[in-house]
């Protein structure tokens, strides 16, 4: 008998997975669940969380450690495990991001469009300041946010609707995905940098983010290059 037929009910149906494995020695035991981990996540197109690997593994195991012990087996390869949007998915080491770009034409972890200056901009201020509104996008910028961008930022998932706001009319408002936080290689938004402390410290401002300057991470390559392409300030920019 295979040992696939073996994992089968007499009805056909597969059997309940044995995680506990309490048939197998510690060591074996342990080996066993960081392959299963790994292949789960390997197998997955997106982040997984911590309730989807529990189930493959047993009730007392700890996840941290079998991802830890993951990582370091990963040491030497060019693809290591990180946490991102709330889960951990392999992704290729940043080192080898030109090699990546060269042959296929797109860094490592890239699975979206190249945003231009002033998506990347809108984007930036929705994931600070959300939930926002779109007419408070455009007071903040002083001029009109086009639904057409809110459009792009929402077809690339990068934002969804939120809560609708007390504002009269209750206008809907816009927050960030789970695939923003995939796509900027973030676990939760508490890692985006500290606007207040970026003001503090004199990086950013009103003024600077009207200008254009973004933080490090919150803008595609393709930013840099309509810069220079554009030769105005996004105070210029129609938005």
């Amino acid at each position: 008998m295979s040992e696939a037929s073996a994992r089968r009910k007499p009805n056909g149906q597969p059997a309940l997975l044995d995680t506990e494995l309490e048939h197998l020695p510690a060591e074996l035991r342990w080996r066993e669940w960081m392959g299963r981990v790994e292949a789960v996540i390997f197998a997955a197109n997106e982040p997984v969380t911590r309730s989807v690997l529990a189930q493959v593994v047993g009730r007392n195991c700890n996840i941290e450690l079998i991802i830890d012990d993951i990582r370091a087996e990963l040491a030497g390869r060019p693809y290591e495990l990180v946490a991102v949007a709330g889960g951990w998915q392999h992704r290729t080491k940043k080192v080898f991001g030109d090699v990546i770009h060269a042959v296929f034409g797109t860094a490592a972890g890239e699975g979206t469009k190249e945003l231009s200056q002033s998506e990347a901009l809108v984007l930036m201020c929705i994931a600070y300041f959300q939930p926002i509104t779109r007419g408070e996008l455009s007071s903040f910028f002083g001029k009109e946010v086009s639904r057409d961008l809110i459009g792009v930022l929402r077809a690339e998932q990068l934002i969804a609707s939120g809560p609708r706001s007390p504002q009269p009319g209750a206008p809907y408002t816009y927050v960030t995905t789970k695939n923003f936080l995939s796509q900027f290689g973030l676990d939760t938004l508490r890692q985006l940098p500290d606007f207040e402390a970026l003001e503090d410290a004199g990086l950013l401002s009103k003024e600077k983010l009207l200008a254009g300057d973004i933080p490090v991470g919150l803008v595609g390559e393709r930013g840099a290059e309509e810069e220079e392409a554009y030769g105005d300030s996004v105070e210029d920019q129609v938005f």
